[in-house]
């Protein structure tokens, strides 16, 4: 019997996924995935300079460094990646399901970091040190129309892509709905917002809070507007300027923390 077109395309994506690998680089992307037992190496390729630098780390790591000239640097990578002698083949980190990762204890508030079509990864990487500095249970994002696990997403998270998870979902909005379904107040940012971050959780920072933001410029799509709870704002000083969406998850973390 022949197999439905569906069945095919599903099959054709979990070989694909299986298959995708990540090549990340700069010394410090790189130590801190040797040294995340979690993440899968498959291939480091280093100058000398760079593995005296990492020594302790590869030592760890148990993986076996392709030693190269710096002048003949063989990692497939960008030739504007700054990889300062570095880089290191790896598979995508697979955190679990949303519920695995967002789901409350009971004890401490949850806040989570919904993206919708946030496709910089140096802006995502960002918003990645700023959720591990403030504590966040997650970054989510869609599978598609955005920022993909990379080398340059890495490096900007400094290290936050080993220890923050990132997880991608097939839908925002169903997304959205499952959070609500844990008990989160789903607040999604816009500048023409009547609500403050602050006025949405007064009195209620012991619940978990989820902050939706959107694409510089489009901000959010209309569907994710009609998912979230409410619409709010950062309060500006000013009625002019805007912050980029990098800056905006950090300053909504600060303001929605417990």
């Amino acid at each position: 019997m022949k197999k439905p077109r569906w069945v095919i395309d599903k099959e054709q994506a979990k070989r694909a996924a299986a298959a995708e690998t990540v090549w990340l680089f700069g010394l410090h992307a790189v130590r801190d995935a040797l040294e995340n037992p979690a993440r899968e190496k498959l291939r480091l390729i280093v100058t000398r300079n760079a593995a005296d630098k990492l020594a302790q780390a590869i030592a760890a790591s148990g993986v076996e460094p392709e030693i190269v000239d710096p002048r003949k640097f063989s990692a497939p990578l960008d030739p504007q990646s700054v990889h300062q002698g570095a880089a290191l083949e790896v598979k995508p980190l697979a955190w679990g399901s949303l519920q695995d990762v967002c789901l409350g204890d009971g004890v401490s508030a949850p806040r989570v970091v919904l993206l919708d079509r946030v496709t910089d990864p140096h802006n995502v990487g960002a918003i990645l040190r700023s959720a591990e500095v403030f504590g966040a249970r997650a970054v989510i994002a869609p599978r598609h129309h955005a920022a993909p696990e990379t080398g340059a997403l890495a490096k900007t998270a400094s290290g936050a892509l080993e220890r923050q998870p990132y997880l991608r979902v097939r839908n925002l909005a169903d997304a959205i709905t499952e959070l609500q379904g844990m008990g989160y107040i789903v607040l999604g940012l816009a500048g023409e917002a009547e609500t403050t971050i602050e006025a949405a959780v007064d009195g209620r920072r012991d619940r978990p809070v989820a902050l939706v933001l959107g694409a510089e410029g489009p901000g959010l799509r209309q569907k994710t507007r009609e998912s979230v709870d409410t619409l709010v704002r950062i309060d500006f000083a000013s009625d002019f300027g805007s912050l980029n969406v990098s800056n905006a998850a950090a300053v909504a973390l600060y303001a929605a923390r417990p």
